[in-house]
């Protein structure tokens, strides 16, 4: 079945295996079933929607609704919310029941469930078992770690994304189990890389691309089990030490940087990339098996539409799921049988909830602990949810999917739709959806959106204020007073600062202090990866017709796997 998207009007299709799936996690009261009806926004636009629910990189200081003590929260201090500090929130001073009410069937679902939003306390931020961490979201178990965020256990690292048991790694994307590593995106068991991606178990290196078991080399492509090689040619220890030793220096090592970067548009490139995984289709996909269109997943099976997932199997259209099983739409999840969820963990059976944790069989709550039966925060016998929650949602098939802030129409039934980006406690330039999905404030505005205005930074104690391109160009030329300076970045124009932890860093790795704001590195990481898509092309090698996540237009030369394999071994 081919549908017209009602956000993009682009053509998209739902196929008989999405329709069967969408009947299996349908729930049955009373022997009848309450089917999930197929989607009206295209995958894309789906994905748009749930990360338009997610920040995790915009941290602001406001105060706890509950003691009046200082916290740093995702939500800045004029959203109008109820917001309680991680170990407030945890604590069993409050009870989410006590919000509860009646459902109301003259309402929208939407409409109330934002009422309800308005009231029930909200965690400020997640970062669990954290030491000397305090600025991490969505984050477990990090040591010394400073603006690392959606990452688990690690140790004295800095503005990353997405890194996994990493001591010592700053500036980094999708990096798992290394260690003094800067500007690495895309890489696995490195130590000592610098500005490098797709690479693993590296050494002593920099400027590598799709590099493997590799040690000191600089600028290199596509090599296996090498050593002193630079530009892809052997080298004596002696050049290949004189030329490290140059890029300590900022402008020999931008201009590298550019040399680099022109220097990969002459190698091939795979298709894709997948570990021990088969029967897929997508892009970085590590011990996957029958996963299609899925981006950045991990030991899961039988799952569609899944980005940033780990451990799932039987799940279709999520966004950062661990562990999850008969999910569909949902975002930030660990649990079986949850569908239309955010922030929702180790629970079941759950539809529309919000930050529910340790749940069973509940609809539209918000922020309940170890409950079940509950509708809209008010608890019911099991008997009495199960005749009630019938009613909500043939009430929702027939309630057309309004605004419930804007009144304005905005096509379908609200049965079987993610919750509308206008009931989100976020600008949409605080979101992952601006990352992958970027738009203009005006575009935002048309679409009836929040648009969150920056706010000016604090720089109380600043003694200096530099632009960027008057900073010493080596780091042992630095002195210890710029953890005073407010540095201007080159590009965005924005001031930043140098934290004590992150000198000493680059002080270890014998790197020049950047010249662009932390906010400008991380948007210049995220374009080295390629967007969460598929087109079709040829292999530029043997022609064949292939999927991949370069699109036709794109300069880079791409092969099949068998042709790229062939090439590197």
């Amino acid at each position: 079945m081919v549908k017209a998207c009602r956000h993009c009007q682009q053509n998209f299709e739902v196929t008989d295996t999405d329709l069967k799936f969408l009947e299996k996690i349908s729930p049955v009261f009373s022997g009848k079933k309450y089917l999930v009806p197929s989607p009206t926004l295209c995958p894309d636009c789906r994905q748009q929607r749930r990360l338009a629910f997610r920040n995790e990189r915009n941290l602001y200081r406001r105060k706890s609704s509950l003691s009046e003590q200082e916290i740093i929260s995702i939500y800045s201090k004029e959203k109008p919310y109820t917001v309680y500090s991680q170990e407030e929130w945890w604590s069993d001073t409050w009870d989410g029941l006590e919000y509860g009410r009646e459902f109301n069937f003259s309402e929208l679902f939407f409409a109330q469930f934002q009422k309800l939003s308005l009231e029930v306390p909200r965690v400020s931020l997640i970062n669990n078992t954290a030491e000397n961490s305090p600025y991490c979201n969505f984050a477990d178990g990090n040591k010394n770690c400073h603006l690392v965020i959606n990452s688990n256990w690690n140790q004295d690292s800095l503005y990353s994304t997405l890194i996994l048991n990493c001591p010592n790694v700053s500036d980094a994307f999708w990096v798992l189990d290394s260690e003094l590593c800067y500007e690495c995106v895309d890489s696995e068991k490195c130590y000592d890389v610098k500005f490098s991606r797709e690479c693993h178990e590296c050494r002593n290196s920099a400027f590598l691309s799709e590099c493997r078991s590799c040690k000191n080399c600089l600028g290199c492509v596509n090599l296996r089990n090498k050593s002193y090689h630079i530009w892809n040619e052997p080298v004596t220890p002696e050049a290949f030490e004189q030329k490290i030793t140059e890029l300590e220096n900022w402008g020999n090592l931008q201009k590298f940087a550019q040399e680099f970067a022109a220097f990969v548009q002459t190698k091939p490139h795979p298709s894709t990339h997948s570990l021990q995984s088969e029967d897929i289709l997508g892009d970085h996909l590590s011990r996957c098996h029958n996963a299609f269109h899925c981006f950045d997943g991990f030991d899961s099976e039988s799952c569609t539409q899944m980005y940033d997932f780990v451990k799932c199997k039987n799940c279709t259209d999520g966004n950062s799921i661990d562990s999850g099983e008969l999910c569909y739409e949902n975002t930030s999840l660990i649990g079986y049988g949850n569908s239309f969820t955010a922030y929702c963990r180790d629970s079941s059976g759950l539809f529309y909830c919000w930050d529910c944790h340790s749940c069973q069989d509940c609809f539209g709550c918000i922020g309940l602990q170890h409950k079940k039966y509950c509708l809209l925060n008010r608890e019911y016998s099991k008997e009495q949810y199960e005749e009630l929650l019938p009613k909500i949602i043939e009430h929702m098939m027939k309630t057309p999917l309004l605004s419930p802030l804007t009144g304005g129409k905005e096509g379908g039934q609200e049965w079987g739709e993610f919750f509308p980006v206008v009931i989100s406690p976020f600008g949409y330039n605080e979101t992952t959806a601006q990352e992958y999905f970027p738009l203009s404030q005006e575009q935002v505005r048309e679409q009836k959106w929040q648009w969150k205005e920056p706010e000016n930074p604090d720089f109380s104690g600043v003694t200096k204020k530099i632009p960027a391109e008057k900073l010493p160009e080596i780091i042992t030329e630095i002195p210890d007073d710029i953890l005073n300076w407010a540095i201007t970045c080159e590009i965005s124009k924005k001031p930043f600062r140098i934290q004590k932890a992150e000198l000493e860093f680059y002080r270890k790795m014998n790197l020049p202090i950047p010249h662009h704001h932390p906010d400008i590195r991380h948007e210049q990481r995220m374009v080295l990866r390629n967007p969460r898509r598929l087109w079709q092309r040829n292999c530029d090698n043997c022609k064949k017709k292939i999927e991949t996540t370069y699109a036709p237009d794109r300069p880079e030369i791409i092969y099949c796997e068998e042709c790229y394999l062939q090439t590197v071994y």
